[in-house]
């Protein structure tokens, strides 16, 4: 995971107390922008911005969804299961581990796939 972005861009987001709480939040199931924004008391073009950085870094993953009604929206869910920091003298080296994301059937597709 630590592919899609540098050991200091991850470090510098979970600094972030909004980017913290949207992982809390989804971390044990996916949600809309919407419900994180009224779970966490966030603007929802926060929770936007961060949700998009999250996503870049590889700790949060996007699942569009048909609702309905017809309309699109996206989850959002938490990626890390765990995640760990370690100094060497070259700087810092995270090693993030990744937990299962989306439904049962699309990781199955995706397994099946790569295969």
């Amino acid at each position: 995971m630590t592919d899609e972005a540098d050991e200091g861009e991850i470090l510098t987001l979970l600094e972030d107390q909004y980017a913290q709480v949207i992982l809390q939040q989804t971390r044990n199931n996916a949600m809309s922008a919407k419900e994180i924004s009224e779970a966490c008391d966030i603007s929802i073009s926060t929770v936007y911005r961060r949700t998009e950085r999250l996503i870049e870094c590889g700790l949060l993953a996007e699942q569009r969804v048909t609702r309905a009604d017809g309309n699109h929206c996206s989850l959002y869910e938490a990626r890390v299961d765990e995640l760990t920091i370690r100094l060497t003298d070259d700087g810092f080296e995270i090693t993030i581990s990744e937990k299962p994301t989306g439904d049962l059937a699309d990781r199955f597709t995706e397994m099946w796939e790569s295969l």
